[in-house]
């Protein structure tokens, strides 16, 4: 363990770089950016990102031990580094399952564990329930399952009540006869013609979700939400998905399947003033995996990278023994 790291608050490990990567051609149009760091006979974790469309970067490296894990990241279909750029050409939840499943396959590894957090704890939980043979552990943050209520409670009628003055910026960018639908109504914009309305439609719906994914004001991750590199990804494929439901078959399809998961052992974090994804998600979680850890973190939001979620998932990670993991 790294000698900056006190028993009682975990920090990110120091940067470290990968010692491998490549482009994974998926045969139907798209090529997904994935690397290696750690230790090469680690146990394997793969960190699965959120959006859909948020894509990675070095500081999800940072979250386990390199002299105890081999770490696996890729950047899902149109997002970070994978081709095409924005692309929503064969970009469904099941493409991406099947990716992870191209990569573990590829990789020659038996199971790994997934650690994911927002959608990356969707994709997560959905893989796991397509392939429950091959996940050693689930540790899952800022739980979201995709049903309508969660979405609702983002663009409708939750969130804003506690970000009035973002709401009224986010909702008031689309005119009066199509807010009922603000997802159909940015989809439209975002998917259309005009490259300039495009981008705009794009920074404002990545400002929106920055601007609350935090505790305490994120200015630096609001500006970032303005640049084109991140906010077109990312908005383009967030409402593509979100549309179409996320291409699942049912609104609780998560929680109706979590049968194939109850003997993965898993861990469930949420920061209890999460206000893109409310606690009460990963309490319905925990109530369908009875069997699950739920540590609600007492001060902290959606983000990852707050310093109390920091702390909560480096401990679990580094806590993790192989006789703890199926």
């Amino acid at each position: 363990m790294p000698s900056d790291h006190s028993p009682f608050v975990r920090k990110l490990y120091p940067p470290i770089e990968p010692w491998a990567a490549w482009h994974m051609q998926t045969g139907d149009g798209h090529e997904i950016y994935v690397e290696q760091s750690g230790a090469r006979d680690g146990i394997p974790v793969i960190f699965v990102h959120g959006g859909p469309g948020g894509g990675t970067g070095p500081a999800q490296r940072r979250f386990f031990d390199p002299k105890k894990y081999h770490i696996i990241i890729f950047d899902q279909r149109g997002c970070g580094r994978s081709r095409p750029f924005a692309s929503l050409d064969n970009n469904t939840t099941w493409h991406l399952v099947a990716d992870m499943e191209a990569i573990r396959t590829r990789l020659g590894l038996e199971k790994w564990i997934l650690f994911g957090g927002s959608w990356g704890s969707t994709l997560s939980l959905i893989y796991a329930e397509t392939h429950p043979e091959r996940v050693s552990a689930l540790v899952l943050r800022g739980i979201f399952m995709s049903r309508q209520e969660e979405l609702d409670w983002f663009y409708k009628h939750g969130t804003g009540k506690i970000f009035p003055e973002l709401w009224h910026d986010f909702k008031s960018y689309i005119p009066a006869d199509e807010q009922d639908d603000l997802i159909q109504a940015y989809h439209q914009r975002l998917t259309g013609e005009d490259e300039a309305i495009g981008l705009e439609a794009a920074q404002k719906w990545s400002v929106w979700e920055t601007s609350c994914v935090t505790l305490v004001p994120d200015l630096a991750g609001q500006s970032r939400a303005k640049e084109a590199a991140f906010a077109l990804p990312f908005a383009r494929i967030e409402t593509h998905y979100f549309v179409n439901k996320c291409f699942l078959e049912t609104d609780t399809f998560i929680l109706d399947n979590t049968s194939r998961i109850q003997h993965i052992p898993t861990w469930i974090v949420h920061g209890r003033y999460d206000a893109i994804c409310p606690a009460s998600n990963a309490a319905d979680l925990a109530e369908a995996l009875p069997d699950a850890v739920l540590k609600i973190v007492p001060v902290a939001g959606h983000s990852a990278f707050e310093t109390p979620l920091i702390d909560e998932l480096v401990k679990i990670m580094d806590d993790i023994e192989l006789e703890d993991i199926v």
